[in-house]
């Protein structure tokens, strides 16, 4: 994402008003609500050098497949793109999202500068769960498959869901 932020100039104003942002601006003057809306990557900035990327290590090794995983991959960027059976969309539930930080250790280095470091973090746990309540309506909307991401669902278990989804196994 670094190097997609260094590759982009005008054509990402969000992202050029996020980077202005004091962290305190960024995570606790704005609502979850605005942060969603304004989120660079988000509203699809930088996703053409997704694509550009993609496109490269086809051409370097067409025989070898490309997985590509990330917020960044919007179901309406993507469906014009992807040919039917190859996208899935994962939609961790809150509780999931909370222990995904909390396992990373990362995400303090984050909210932890700002002044207030647990509500940084609500904040931004509110403004992922926005955003999962709206990919899971635009792949409802575009008919592609989603898939719940819970704690208490197994890797094999997950697979399986993905796998139904793609149609590379019957539902059941």
């Amino acid at each position: 994402m670094a190097n997609h932020a260094r590759r982009t100039g005008a054509e990402a104003p969000l992202l050029r008003a996020f980077e202005a942002m004091t962290m305190d601006e960024r995570w606790l003057l704005r609502s979850p609500e605005e942060m969603l809306a304004t989120f660079h990557w988000y509203a699809g900035e930088g996703f053409h050098l997704v694509v550009e990327d993609l496109r490269a290590l086809r051409r370097a090794d067409p025989a070898t497949p490309v997985l590509a995983e990330g917020f960044r991959l919007l179901p309406d960027l993507v469906a014009p793109l992807a040919e039917p059976g190859t996208a899935a969309w994962l939609l961790p539930t809150p509780a999931f999202r909370q222990a995904a930080f909390a396992s990373r250790g990362g995400t303090w280095t984050v909210v932890g500068t700002t002044s207030d470091p647990p509500r940084a973090l609500a904040n931004l746990l509110a403004r992922d769960a926005l955003f999962t309540d709206r990919l899971r309506r635009d792949c409802r909307r575009l008919g592609l498959p989603a898939v719940e991401v819970d704690l208490d669902r197994t890797e094999d278990a997950l697979l399986a869901r993905v796998e139904v989804g793609l149609g590379l196994r019957p539902s059941g």
